[in-house]
């Protein structure tokens, strides 16, 4: 998740998305017809299959879903672009990926160079770590922002023994520390506004920040594509397109299961939020998300991909008898989101039970997955909105990052 700005990344990744995951699944009429032959993977297999890294040599790989950053070969080095490093940024940012012992190129610009293959990772996104473990680089992690919102166990112990730091974010980010570790690279986002952002002072200090603009894409494919942007600079941009190209084939499986349904369920997400919904646009991450999974969004009118505010009586009125509700946030069950607002309770996918969130990876301090591996791995979030929508569709599928509330 990304840690910019709180209130304002929450509703970007719900415009998107501390209990057991309950072994009941809601009854729903499923379309007749066979299933697709998926090899629907279970949770021991997330999020990363173990195979033999793949060896870079002279192979080039191709961007085919991500339309926010390019991928050159050139003679001697690789050069990234990010077209928009940040919403409204009129300029893009180049970077040159030269292999450790060759020259550095010339006429390459303001494109800041960076030798490869990075020993020394830092990272002030949880986002970036699936497809750090994907590569089987964890190990070049020495820093982090905050391990409050980390998932990942391998990260949390590396905190515990001190060999992974925490150096914050934003304005407040400890510059000395990270001149003392001195990382061949730190990876962030970027916002814009100068309050939230550290990459200047970071630059400013002389150190090498690449900016990710990663959830700037609404593609869940394209956004997942970004893991190739991370590896090229470990030099193992093969392996994460080989896995990149396995997860789309699954994605593309699962997709196809809804193509034929002819009578869609209807659904809605996110939760008010001090009187206010911020509901996502019809062009969101989520709104793609669902249409894949053969829902209609019942908001999916909604121009943009932005969350768009709008009025509790509003939401009320237009979602009262529908299906579905999903992304209602980290609730634990039913009564606790009652708790919220009684008027929950009139909702008809309340008291159908039909209410999904994604809080069954959740650890002890709170962090939870699906904002963390969830990008990377988008099939296994279409293959649990199927599960909850058709569950005769995917009846060997289990729930990986949702679950229905009791």
């Amino acid at each position: 998740m990304k840690k910019i700005f709180t209130l304002l990344a929450v509703v970007i990744l719900l415009a998107l998305p501390a209990c057991q995951a309950s072994d009941q699944v809601v009854e729903t009429t499923a379309p007749v017809g066979e299933t697709y032959p998926l090899d629907v993977p279970t949770e021991k297999a997330y999020p990363v299959e173990e195979e033999n890294q793949t060896s870079v040599g002279e192979a080039q790989i191709t961007i085919d879903y991500a339309s926010n950053f390019t991928l050159e070969y050139k003679d001697g080095y690789k050069l990234l672009t990010v077209l928009t490093p940040w919403a409204g940024a009129t300029e893009s940012i180049q970077y040159a990926l030269v292999p450790k012992g060759q020259p550095d190129p010339g006429g390459i610009g303001d494109a800041m160079i960076v030798h490869t293959p990075v020993e020394s990772f830092v990272s002030l996104s949880t986002t970036y770590l699936p497809f750090l473990e994907q590569i089987d680089a964890l190990g070049s992690l020495v820093a982090v922002d905050s391990g409050a919102y980390i998932y990942n166990s391998a990260v949390q112990s590396r905190l515990q023994a001190g060999a992974v730091s925490e150096v914050g974010s934003g304005a407040v980010i400890n510059v000395e520390r990270l001149i003392d570790l001195n990382p061949n690279l730190i990876m962030t986002s970027a916002s814009g506004f100068a309050d939230y952002d550290s990459h200047p002072q970071l630059l400013e200090a002389g150190l090498n920040v690449v900016i990710n603009s990663d959830y700037l894409e609404q593609d869940p494919l394209g956004r997942a594509e970004w893991g190739k942007f991370i590896a090229a600079f470990f030099e193992k941009e093969v392996e994460a397109d080989r896995l990149f190209d396995e997860m789309v084939t699954r994605y593309q499986q699962a997709k196809a299961l809804t193509d034929g349904i002819s009578e869609r369920v209807t659904v809605f997400t996110n939760s008010a939020y001090e009187g206010t919904w911020y509901m996502p646009g019809g062009e969101s991450y989520i709104a793609i998300l669902l249409a894949d999974a053969g829902a209609d969004y019942v908001f999916g009118d909604l121009e943009g991909s932005g969350a768009q505010p709008l009025d509790f009586e509003v939401v009320l009125e237009g979602v009262k008898d529908t299906d579905y509700w999903i992304n209602a946030g980290a609730i634990a069950d039913l009564a606790s989101l009652a708790a919220m607002d009684a008027r929950y309770m009139d909702f008809e996918a309340y008291q159908e039970g039909n209410v999904y969130t994604y809080s069954k990876r959740v650890n002890a301090l709170g962090a939870v997955d699906y904002f963390e591996s969830g990008a990377a791995i988008p099939d296994v979030i279409l293959m649990d909105l199927i599960k909850a929508f058709y569950p005769d569709l995917l009846p060997e599928h289990e729930f990986f990052f949702y679950q229905a509330l009791q």
